[in-house]
């Protein structure tokens, strides 16, 4: 593929770029695009760099230039397309904002994405790498989100100051999990409502009990 001369970039033969994006990002956004439909069709298993660098109409130099290997590629990819969806709101209650944040979760599970994720976890299982890659780049950037959540509701006082917060993140994404990989039971926005109240509620501060009041003498 022959490449145009700095020329053809202007009218007047000045060699300036046109406004947009320079071509190295249209580039690396092309090749993740490649990546997602190329997952979508062939699933992890007929997955190559050669092939996204096909789609894409770079050179295999190019994706490698940005990533190491195609575990790299895949979690980038995929955490890439879920940012927007997957963020956490702050809206002064960490049941809304955890239930939101999970039935957003959900929601990119019952979608064409799932079927990204059950790939990466699946073949994740005999891939150290792509395990590796899937939680540095997108479980953890999700995990800190939820962190800072939680830490929010533990100064609102609506969680308790010795919550493990990671058993409590544990307890609430484990189900999700379970349910998307085992398949023994529906997803459902209302599964997810029922799973933030019941974790969270066991999270609230107890309520201190008050000392039963002193019974008057009476005075003849």
């Amino acid at each position: 593929m022959r490449q145009k001369s700095s020329a053809a970039y202007s009218s007047n033969g000045s060699g300036k770029r046109p406004p947009g994006r320079p071509r190295s990002e249209e580039a690396r956004l092309a090749i993740l695009r490649s990546t997602l439909k190329i997952l979508e069709k062939r699933g992890f298993p007929g997955f190559t760099i050669e092939d996204v660098a096909d789609h894409a109409a770079v050179g295999k130099a190019t994706v490698y230039r940005w990533w190491p290997n195609k575990a790299a590629l895949i979690a980038d990819a995929f955490a890439g397309s879920t940012t927007r969806q997957l963020r956490f709101p702050d809206t002064g209650s960490v049941y809304t904002d955890m239930s939101r944040q999970m039935r957003q979760l959900v929601k990119v599970f019952r979608s064409p994405q799932g079927r990204i994720v059950s790939a990466i976890l699946g073949a994740g299982q005999s891939d150290k790498d792509l395990i590796a890659a899937f939680r540095d780049r997108f479980l953890w950037p999700r995990r800190r989100e939820a962190y800072r959540t939680l830490r929010r509701a533990i100064i609102r006082g609506e969680l308790r100051k010795d919550t493990d917060l990671d058993l409590l993140l544990d307890s609430l994404y484990g189900p999700i999990y379970m349910r998307f990989l085992i398949q023994h039971d529906r997803l459902t926005p209302d599964f997810t409502d029922r799973l933030c109240a019941l974790v969270l509620g066991g999270a609230r501060p107890r309520k201190k009990q008050s000392a039963a009041p002193r019974s008057k003498k009476l005075v003849a």
